[in-house]
């Protein structure tokens, strides 16, 4: 059985997908757009698999009278898309996102123009504004590594 795990930025919300995951797709409307915070909500049903919370559990935000939305109430991270014909989650929270490409768009009535057009920006490493942002040198992250871990939080967690 294929298994997906992931979870929020910050760690204290964990989750485990056990199944097959077919239904990868990239939602427009505007209600995704401001629940993500982004041009676009890219998200993964869960249909046919079993999504268990492994740590903590999202807290929601009813966006309509039929759909609910999670995220992580520490650090802020969305998480799912809830409604009466099951539970998507954001495909960035799974530890690898790559392992699930979008398959179709939906919402493309709010579709921003320029989205088709992303691939075709001057692209750069994180590293190459190390000039303009000399803070990068330094830099710790405190994200929540990629995998499961034993305990929450972490030595490394300032809290």
């Amino acid at each position: 059985m294929t298994i997906h795990t992931g979870g929020c930025q910050c760690g204290a919300v964990r989750f485990r997908v056990s199944g097959e995951l077919k239904d990868s797709s990239i939602c427009h409307c505007r209600m995704c757009q401001k629940a993500f915070g982004a041009y676009y909500a890219p998200l993964v049903s869960t249909r046919g698999a079993e999504l268990v919370w492994t740590r903590g559990a999202p807290k929601h935000f009813r966006s309509s009278n039929y759909v609910s939305r999670g995220f992580c109430e520490n650090c802020g991270t969305p998480l799912t898309y809830e409604a009466p014909d099951g539970i998507a989650i954001a495909a960035g929270a799974f530890d690898d996102p790559s392992r699930l490409p979008p398959v179709v768009q939906y919402g493309v009535e709010g579709k921003i123009g320029f989205v088709d057009r992303l691939h075709t920006l001057p692209q750069h490493v994180t590293m190459d504004d190390i000039d303009s942002a000399p803070f990068l040198t330094n830099l710790v992250n405190y994200q929540h590594p990629d995998h499961d871990t034993d305990g929450w939080p972490t030595e490394n967690d300032d809290g």
